[in-house]
């Protein structure tokens, strides 16, 4: 049980976002209390240790929609996706009546 000021956030340890850079895989971000990001942190996906990329850091919470969007227009610079068709809603009917045929088409 908490003695109440951890539980109304009194007190609580700040965090930010620290982004490394692994030579093998690549970029990714740990969130680490407010002064003790090291100069190298273990890559999570090779293990290997990668070197901190000194930027300011992210101390805002973003909502998550947005931070996936960003994170994947991000991947998305180096390894574009591909598509096969349009996204959206559903692909438009045409009508079978010939006397929408003379109508002026958008």
């Amino acid at each position: 049980m908490g003695d109440g000021a951890a539980e109304r956030g009194e007190g609580a340890v700040k965090m930010a976002t620290y982004e490394y850079r692994c030579q093998r895989d690549g970029s990714f971000d740990t969130a680490l209390p407010i002064g003790t990001a090291g100069a190298a942190a273990p890559c999570p996906r090779c293990g290997r240790p990668a070197a901190r990329v000194f930027t300011a850091p992210r101390l805002t919470r973003t909502p998550a929609a947005l931070r996936h969007a960003i994170d994947r227009t991000e991947r998305s610079a180096e390894t574009p996706e591909v598509v096969t068709r349009v996204p959206g809603g559903a692909p438009v009917r045409w009508s079978t009546n010939p006397a929408h045929a003379r109508l002026p088409r958008p």
